[in-house]
């Protein structure tokens, strides 16, 4: 009976093999990847770069998304400031059309009052100096009622020409619109003494 050499020598190669490789082997264990890899042989490899292509694309989709969002809330957050600019500026001119409305009313009564004290002018001709002085401070004090109501118009109108920069409360009529009524008031009260004396 002949003996396979050709297959004992290619165990003794397989033994040796293995015990190089007992021997070589490390005091730890390998990674997944290298396990994996070596397992697979040229096809681990494969999967690797495969892997390793698509944590790049995930990668890039999670940051091209999240330049997204802060360009949205950027945009959102402009939106947001120029919505308050509108309603800023919609509230200041509200506030001044107010106050010109409130002027005009007591422009109107001064030039009403004063019309109305002409008619008692013509009754004041035999009267006393007294109530014809208190019938002219009371028409002064009218028409000074009727130019402060005029020039706090003016003011008003002036700064809602500049809305971009005023704020409601800057809508005011200033000293002269304050001071409007009151000399209206003032006026009619000295009239009313004036007729009575």
């Amino acid at each position: 009976m002949a003996v396979p050499w050709l297959q004992v020598v290619d165990v003794m190669l397989n033994l040796a093999e293995l015990a190089r490789t007992v021997r070589k082997r490390p005091a730890r264990a390998a990674p997944a990847e290298e396990q994996l890899a070596t397992s697979s042989g040229g096809l681990g490899h494969l999967e690797a770069r495969l892997a390793g292509v698509v944590v790049a694309a995930l990668k890039e989709a999670f940051d091209r998304d999240t330049r997204r969002l802060e360009l949205e809330r950027e945009q959102l957050e402009a939106e947001r400031e120029r919505a308050e600019r509108v309603l800023r500026l919609e509230l200041a001119r509200q506030a001044g059309e107010r106050e010109i409305g409130r002027l005009r009313l007591a422009a109107g009564v001064a030039v009403a009052s004063w019309i109305g004290t002409l008619i008692f002018a013509a009754r004041l001709d035999a009267a006393a100096t007294g109530a014809r002085v208190a019938i002219g401070v009371g028409w002064a004090l009218l028409l000074a009622a009727l130019g402060a109501a005029f020039v706090a118009q003016s003011r008003v109108a002036a700064t809602l020409d500049r809305a971009d920069e005023m704020s409601p409360r800057e809508a005011g009529a200033g000293v002269a619109g304050a001071l409007a009524p009151w000399l209206v008031l003032a006026g009619l009260a000295v009239v009313g003494v004036a007729v009575l004396l």
